[in-house]
């Protein structure tokens, strides 16, 4: 720029007066003073940028070493998901089989998640089993995802998929199907996930998981119990649950505890034993019309195994005339079996307080969670494969005479409409 600059003034020299080269002249050095300091600026700046690169290039070497530090501290990859199941050692002088965790999402914001797998969403024991979960996570600030599987294994098994990959630590399982219900322990398992199998049993898993239910076969003792004392004597009609419910055998066996002496004395005569395909109504009214079509309605008692079918067989007496003159059990304290008990068509009921279960579900859920022992007083279940440990709660019977104190003193139930008109 210098060089430029002189040459033109130079010119100016050669070209005008003298007065005139001066002019030009100063104007020329004005020109240059000014370039001077914008060149100043300009190197000034690129030696900012070039300070600033500098940091930069320091700040990520340092983020660099220090991931390289983290990595280097973590803990080993879990094993690939194929790898074969392996037993190891419970500590209990038994070999206990884990599969291998998949990865899976996790849980954002530090709050538990945990999934509830309900079979149905018809019948009245669910939804209150549901509202009174989700009501107590709440309260434990839970994150509790929810899927009823419709009386549908195969759905009920990539519903737990998807809960599964959501990043749930804890599973709540109630099975529709106790036996297909194995292949979800095993998927839950293999992703590090704890089962509880909640009021059914899963059969046929040899992995680990809990049990969380009402004591079965004391339901049907006492269902058995009541309706023995009733009908000493006289034809029995046994309907027992789903075949696929491992519950509906613990009941049925609990009831034939009673029952089957005295058809061996031949004081009973059981003209029907069946089992009631997904514990239908409509399924248990057409099976006690058979029954009371093959008896000529000469029928004394009648095993209902819940309140449900227990509402059907009802439909098939009333029919005939025959509504409250045979004695009838039931089970699940429903508002329906509540009013035929007030009413006097349904002898009586089995309570299992599903407000006292749903609750300690999720206080089982956040303590398996958080690594805490499950205190089960010792009690085992056999699920076909291994004794699973289980916490079982006490169920009572409710007649007339104590219904009030059991089901309406307690809140479980509607005073008014119990009682209605």
């Amino acid at each position: 720029m210098r060089i430029a600059l002189a040459a033109a003034a130079a010119l100016a020299f050669a070209a005008c007066s003298s007065q005139q080269a001066i002019e030009t002249l100063a104007k020329c050095e004005r020109e240059l003073g000014n370039a001077d300091a914008q060149l100043a600026q300009a190197r000034a700046s690129q030696a900012a940028s070039e300070q600033k690169v500098a940091a930069l290039e320091e700040q990520i070497k340092a983020s660099r070493e220090q991931a390289a530090t983290r990595v280097a501290a973590a803990p080993a990859a879990p094993a690939p998901v194929d790898e074969p199941v392996r037993a190891e050692p419970t500590g209990r002088g038994q070999a206990s089989t884990r599969a291998r965790p998949e990865p899976r999402e996790p849980a954002m914001g530090g709050t538990l998640r945990v999934g509830l797998s309900l079979p149905g969403q018809r019948e009245e024991r669910w939804i209150k089993d549901k509202l009174v979960m989700l009501g107590e996570a709440k309260k434990r600030g839970v994150d509790l995802r929810v899927q009823v599987t419709d009386n549908d294994a195969v759905k009920q098994i990539a519903q737990c998929e998807s809960l599964i990959a959501q990043g749930i630590k804890v599973l709540i399982l109630a099975p529709h199907d106790g036996a297909t219900a194995a292949v979800i322990i095993e998927k839950a398992a293999r992703a590090g996930v704890k089962v509880i199998s909640y009021d059914r049993l899963v059969v046929d898993s040899p992995l680990d998981y809990y049990y969380l239910s009402f004591d079965g076969v004391k339901v049907g003792e006492l269902q058995g119990e009541f309706l023995t004392r009733k009908v000493p004597k006289g034809t029995y009609v046994v309907l027992a649950g789903s075949p696929t419910d491992n519950n509906a055998k613990l009941f049925r066996q609990g009831a034939m505890r009673y029952i089957q002496p005295l058809a061996e004395r031949g004081d009973a005569k059981v003209i029907m034993d069946q089992f009631v395909k997904d514990w239908s109504p409509a399924e248990a009214q057409k099976l006690c019309e058979q029954a009371l079509t093959m008896a000529d309605n000469k029928i004394d008692a009648v095993l209902a195994p819940n309140d449900g079918t227990a509402g059907g067989c009802l439909q098939a007496l009333a029919a005939q005339g025959l509504a409250g003159k045979v004695p009838i059990t039931g089970q699940d304290a429903d508002l329906a079996a509540a009013i035929r008990i007030n009413q006097g068509t349904q002898s009586m009921t089995v309570f299992k307080d599903t407000r006292m279960l749903g609750r300690k579900a999720v206080e089982m859920a956040v303590d398996l969670a958080h690594g805490r022992a499950i205190d089960t007083h010792g009690r085992t279940i056999f699920n076909n494969k291994r004794q699973v440990p289980a916490v079982l709660l006490a169920p009572y019977v409710v007649t007339k005479q104590n219904l009030d104190e059991l089901l309406i003193q307690s809140g479980y139930l509607n005073r008014e409409a119990v009682y209605r008109k």
